[in-house]
């Protein structure tokens, strides 16, 4: 269930009132990984993230796939939640993903523990080449392109098909748009990260990885996790409603991605990859 109904006091105009508001619902979900062949076959605890509950065997897989553990769908058997219920929702708090025993996995290998919050998702990284060593693919110099005019109305176009964000005021949100501003597919989460992984999950799903003719339309900043896992999607556009940090635009200009941040109708800032945005003569 991602809303939950909550009793509040509200203030509004001077007058005192009970009223019911709706909240995101947040809670953590483990990720974990059965690996190896045969006799040799074990089981180990990979993640924890904090997420809203939906779209988990998405989440799952985007996650394997942004840390470099996979390369496709067909990577995993299978995925099953393995946890404990959550009082009569048909839920659970712990999901395991298969491997395909031909997959080379060594958790020794990993130099940080998984623990993922909502507003972060690499705190702890031990090393950023970590991160950039596992990258699958690369954008494709000046693909696709987009006009400044159309890139302009992305951000609102993104807040109108936030269903769940419209009813909470409380959930971030990741969406695919083509070069003329369709929205291709949207996923919602208390966490940035969530909701990114939950869309390149789908995508490997449906076998569109690599997004290289996508734009990526984030609320929110623009954070270095955020294009880390934008590159290993092969994703060549990432836009921000936010600001992105200092190593984020180092990360993306290293691999010739296009970043904008600060999002408005009226305007944007292109941190770098200016070739891939069209300007009216």
């Amino acid at each position: 269930m991602a809303l939950s109904s909550k009793p509040i006091w509200k203030l509004e105009d001077g007058s005192l009132s009970r009223q019911s508001d709706q909240l995101a619902v947040e809670e953590p979900l483990e990720i974990r990984v059965a690996f190896g062949q045969g006799t040799d076959r074990r089981q180990e605890p990979l993640a924890v993230t904090m997420r809203t509950p939906g779209d988990d065997h998405e989440l799952a897989l985007g996650f394997l796939f942004t840390e470099g553990i996979i390369s496709a769908a067909s990577d995993v058997i299978s995925l099953r939640y393995t946890g404990e219920q959550w009082e009569e929702d048909m839920q659970y708090n712990s999901l395991t993903a298969e491997l395909d025993p031909k997959i080379a996995f060594d958790p020794q290998q990993l130099s940080r523990h998984f623990y993922t919050a909502t507003s972060c998702g690499v705190c702890g990284k031990g090393s950023i080449e970590l991160v950039k060593t596992h990258t699958c693919f690369f954008p494709i110099e000046d693909r696709p392109t987009i006009s400044a005019a159309t890139l302009a109305l992305l951000s609102e176009r993104l807040r109108q098909s936030q269903k769940l964000f419209s009813s909470t005021g409380g959930l971030h949100a990741a969406g695919l748009f083509d070069r003329e501003g369709n929205l291709q597919l949207l996923r919602e989460d208390v966490g940035r990260h969530n909701a990114l992984d939950k869309l390149i999950g789908a995508s490997l799903r449906s076998g569109a990885v690599p997004l290289r003719d996508s734009a990526l339309m984030v609320s929110g900043r623009a954070s270095f996790e955020l294009v880390q896992k934008a590159l290993m999607a092969g994703i060549p556009i990432l836009v921000a409603v936010g600001a992105p940090s200092s190593l984020a635009v180092e990360l993306a200009e290293e691999y010739g991605m296009t970043l904008v941040g600060f999002l408005r109708e009226r305007g944007f800032n292109i941190y770098c990859g200016k070739n891939r945005i069209l300007f009216d003569p």
